[in-house]
């Protein structure tokens, strides 16, 4: 779930694009992302676990067959790297925009401390990244509370602010649940492909993934519903999620843009953890070399831009997410009985 939610939540834009702009149907969106999120982490956790995957590649080839799992996982490899950078590039920016210091600051404080954590054991790294998502949770909790008691718009009128947008991710409501998770879902694989086969618990890592599946969906739905209730405030915000938590307090505004730090961390270690693990077992000399190294070249690509990266990055990251759902559905029908 942390993983997913640096790189899918943080801003609270993406929720705004994919699901709010639809208007109440967008609640429908988060729906079909949400049992999407669930199944799909259930089946890659128990393949992990049943192949004891040691890298994602061994999962691919298990779904798509040695060939077209190669070529995947070279495109899988640059997304990883790719979204690492963009998340490097999002401190940056984060400093620059919110706290006043140059985006080297940001972007070699990020990346330091990604390399620290990819040095540690591979359960402690679970650890940390882990730490984000309660906090999450409750500020997204404690936003909508406040969202829904400050609103005072009838639905109607919200209806109508919602559909003259035009910055809609996708042509409906639908789509944009089927993308979204198809997005996130490239995003979480490799991580979740190799957590799940370092365990030979099979009901608790498909337990696991159908829990962080289902947390992830009530995640994009509490969102949703709170940015929608206050939609007619938070026009042309980029950050909307901060824009309602510094409505509600100065304090509480800083502690959100706290925790999106915390966020784009727990990306970060995710991508360039899962990056490393193909080209090196985790724990290993050769691993910790090859993170330390990636997250500093990743640093020198990040001052191509944050905005940049993610607008690259992202949509074609999209349609390879749709290949891995389309993988995994025929998988997991030609193996339901055994």
């Amino acid at each position: 779930m942390s993983v997913i939610i640096g790189g899918g939540f943080a801003s609270g834009q993406e929720v705004l694009q994919f699901f709010t702009h639809f208007g109440l149907w967008g609640v429908a969106g988060t729906l079909v992302a949400g049992l999407l999120f669930a199944f799909l982490g259930m089946q890659v956790a128990r393949i992990g676990t049943q192949l004891q995957a040691h890298s994602h590649k061994v999962v691919l080839n298990a779904i798509f067959g040695d060939k077209l799992g190669s070529l995947i996982d070279l495109a899988l490899i640059f997304f990883l790297f790719g979204v690492g950078v963009a998340m490097l590039a999002g401190a940056g920016s984060l400093f620059q925009e919110h706290f006043g210091l140059p985006k080297l600051a940001g972007g070699l404080f990020m990346a330091l401390l990604v390399s620290l954590t990819l040095c540690l054991n591979v359960q402690r790294i679970v650890d940390l990244i882990s730490a984000v998502t309660p906090l999450l949770l409750a500020l997204a909790i404690v936003l909508v509370t406040y969202a829904l008691f400050r609103s005072d718009t009838d639905i109607e009128t919200l209806n109508a602010l919602a559909a003259q947008q035009q910055d809609r991710a996708a042509p409906n409501w639908f789509l944009g649940g089927v993308l979204y998770a198809s997005f996130n879902i490239a995003v979480g694989f490799p991580l979740l492909a190799v957590l799940s086969g370092g365990s030979t618990n099979l009901r608790n890592t498909t337990r696991g993934g159908v829990l962080g599946g289902l947390g992830l969906g009530v995640l994009i739905l509490v969102l949703n519903v709170g940015l929608f209730a206050t939609l007619d405030q938070i026009q042309g915000a980029e950050m909307p999620t901060v824009m309602l938590a510094k409505g509600l307090s100065p304090w509480l505004g800083w502690l959100m843009m706290v925790s999106l730090c915390c966020m784009i961390y727990s990306t970060a270690v995710g991508m360039f953890f899962a990056f490393s693990a193909r080209f090196a077992d985790p724990e290993t000399p050769k691993f910790r070399l090859i993170s330390v190294l990636s997250c500093f070249v990743g640093l020198g690509l990040s001052f191509v831009g944050f905005t940049t990266l993610v607008g690259t990055v992202y949509p074609l990251l999209g349609y390879l997410g749709i290949a891995l759902i389309v993988g995994v559905i025929v998988y997991w029908w030609r193996h339901r009985h055994a």
